[in-house]
């Protein structure tokens, strides 16, 4: 029986018009290409190195139990709290319900002015000029998801469409999702294409390339795919919708991060990463933080190049820091449920 045709319906063809496109292409991305003996995209793929699960399971277990000193907690909480992408993403998502979680990410903790603002809040696409008025004056960014959010699965021109609504209704950030089915089928030329299409659309706008890492079965299609995304030209790689278990983990974003460092060690240009699913409490967020600074250069400590999606996570980094500032914990009112 003949297996699928690694380059799938889009082709050999389709990669070499599109990397003919400057506009589309990060600059020293393709740099990465030319020296190998096979300069195809699956051949750059297949060179390289397979993942060693045991090691970075390893690695990752023990960078989970660094701790903080005390001294420092105060500060990690903070960092954390200005990286959160404050999000809804519900069938259910009223005006109202918008309007409540741009004033939370505006103003934190409105009895202490002290609390910065978050980075941004991630919300669907038809609710974007609503959240931009709302934060207008404020520095936090509005981010919309897109491209057929959370399955991916519409032709391009309907995503292309998604992203440009998005972006003309002001989105400062989008969140687009990967074709899964496309990566597991060994179509990695299709995958580049719609990133790469999609940074297009996105003009102005910083480009999120989410990959669902929990639909890809291995750590090998996971740094694959990180790397299809920054050659795309993703601003951020997200490891997922937080629709789907399992979300993000600590050796999937190690992985991520470590794919981030070579590509900037390679191309000179800094791709952010962006964890999100199932990060609920300060201690999990300060895991993650442990990460990038064992991991990356001291600039990914920022909101500029780290993120955490989350929801309910900024009110327990709330708690902790009222805590570790006063001794006490705060009482079960003194933060909004949203």
């Amino acid at each position: 029986m003949t297996g699928p045709k690694p380059l799938g319906e889009v082709g050999e063809a389709a990669i070499a018009k599109h990397t003919s496109r400057a506009s589309a292409i990060p600059s020293g991305a393709d740099q990465l290409l030319r020296p190998r003996a096979d300069s195809s995209l699956p051949g750059f793929l297949r060179s390289l190195p397979g993942v060693d699960q045991v090691g970075l399971e390893a690695r990752a277990a023990a960078l989970a139990t660094r701790s903080i000193k005390a001294g420092a907690k105060i500060l990690a909480l903070e960092t954390a709290i200005s990286m959160v992408d404050l999000t809804t993403l519900e069938g259910d998502d009223t005006p109202g319900k918008v309007r409540a979680l741009c004033a939370k990410a505006k103003a934190p903790d409105p009895a202490d002015p002290g609390v910065g603002p978050v980075a941004a809040v991630c919300i669907y696409p038809d609710l974007v000029s609503l959240a931009k008025a709302e934060l207008a004056n404020s520095p936090v960014l509005v981010a919309a998801v897109a491209t057929a959010f959370p399955s991916g699965r519409s032709p391009l021109s309907v995503k292309l469409a998604d992203v440009e609504a998005a972006v003309e209704a002001g989105a400062d950030e989008v969140d687009m999702v990967i074709d899964r089915a496309a990566l597991l089928a060994g179509d990695y030329a299709r995958v580049l294409l719609e990133v790469r299409e999609v940074k297009k659309a996105c003009g102005g706008a910083h480009l999120k390339v989410i990959l669902e890492t929990g639909e890809l079965a291995t750590y090998d299609n996971i740094n694959r795919a990180s790397w299809i995304a920054m050659l795309g030209g993703a601003d951020f790689i997200k490891t997922s919708t937080g629709k789907v278990a399992p979300a993000s983990t600590l050796p999937v974003a190690l992985l991520m991060m470590e794919a981030v460092r070579e590509y900037h060690g390679e191309t000179g240009r800094p791709v952010g990463v962006k964890v999100a699913g199932g990060i609920r409490t300060a201690k999990d967020a300060i895991r993650y933080l442990v990460l990038v600074n064992e991991t990356l250069p001291g600039q990914w400590m920022s909101k500029s190049l780290f993120r955490f999606g989350a929801s309910s996570l900024l009110n327990d980094l709330l708690v902790q820091r009222y805590k570790q500032i006063h001794g006490v914990y705060g009482g079960p009112d003194d933060y909004s449920l949203e």
